[in-house]
């Protein structure tokens, strides 16, 4: 903990989503001026959970909507920005690819144009995701890995990193590219997603089911370790060999879904409770994982929670937030 951020006015896209809410939550208590922009009001979410909306200025509306950023980023004299709203759910991309596309792609060059037409910025970070490489032969991903998205999601996250690159060649935007996995923790209320599911099944004592057929290999990242990431990569865009690069962030696992379906069961002290396979996942890449190679070199960055530490912590959320719901049909 330093005091890089006291004082110093962000803008938090996506504030209420499950990123959203860490990166906030860890902001407000680092002394930062918070500005967060909210398109619905979601009480499950972590950020009203925590209080968190008490403790930071709020803008309502969507990062589709170009007139509202700017305001925002003029007003509120913002210096960084953390881009983090989007449509995240592959099944909706699929079902609904359009309102996907004007989320994650219209919605980036809106916050990049706005940023561009402003001129206070000095620092955003824009969050784009290992799915924006695609389906690649040789692996693990790394930052020079073609990007190449065929589904719609992945698209979706291939285009708005190339905008990310683009403002910056073009027009010297400070701009930084993430690439994750797939994040997990608390607060993640999606629960079409596996860690989630599998924990709230074992909780009911239910087999979760898997939509795949349990062999697809993925980049598990904990929030936490997210968050910290993103903040120490915009601590050092003040370098120039940073600035409109993209990194990887990962702890190099290589893991599959039954694989962590029976992680987290050990851990819950629920083995018995057999997954049920149901093969019926679609426009899912079967072979993901990142190298975090260039993160170490030029950041010095280092994953701080192991994956056991994570999922004990994700475990004990999920108990405290569901367990009372539970009890009420047991």
């Amino acid at each position: 903990m330093n005091n890089f951020w006291q004082n110093r006015s962000v803008l938090v896209t996506g504030c209420t989503g499950f990123l959203g809410s860490w990166m906030t939550q860890e902001l407000v208590d680092r002394g930062a001026k918070v500005v967060g922009l909210i398109r619905d009001w979601t009480p499950q979410s972590r950020l009203f959970q925590m209080g968190l909306e008490k403790r930071m200025v709020t803008v309502y509306g969507k990062v589709e909507d170009i007139s509202v950023l700017e305001r925002t980023i003029n007003e509120y004299e913002v210096e960084t920005v953390f881009h983090l709203a989007a449509q995240t759910i592959v099944g909706v991309a699929n079902r609904e690819p359009l309102s996907t596309f004007e989320a994650n792609i219209k919605g980036t060059w809106n916050v990049l144009e706005a940023c561009r037409r402003v001129g206070t910025v000095g620092r955003i970070i824009a969050a784009s995701s290992d799915k924006a490489y695609g389906a690649q032969k040789n692996m693990p991903y790394d930052e020079t890995t073609p990007l190449q998205g065929d589904h719609p999601y992945d698209v979706s996250k291939s285009c708005a990193d190339l905008i990310c690159q683009t403002y910056y060649k073009s027009y010297n935007l400070p701009v930084c590219v993430t690439r994750c996995g797939n994040f997990y923790g608390g607060g993640d209320l999606n629960f079409n997603r596996i860690i989630p599911d599998t924990i709230r099944s074992a909780l009911g004592n239910r087999p979760v089911i898997i939509r795949s057929n349990g062999n697809y290999i993925r980049d598990y990242f904990y929030v936490k370790d997210g968050v910290l990431a993103y903040l120490h990569l915009a601590e050092n865009m003040d370098r120039p060999e940073i600035l409109g690069e993209a990194f990887n962030f990962s702890n190099e696992l290589q893991i599959s879904v039954i694989d962590i379906v029976h992680r987290i069961l050990t851990l819950m002290g629920k083995e018995y409770l057999q997954p049920e396979i149901s093969n019926q996942a679609k426009n899912e890449i079967e072979l993901q994982y990142l190298s975090a190679a260039k993160a170490r070199k030029l950041l010095n960055w280092r994953s701080r929670y192991s994956l056991e530490e994570g999922l004990q912590e994700a475990i004990a959320w999920y108990t405290d937030f569901l367990q009372p719901q539970l009890n009420k049909y047991q």
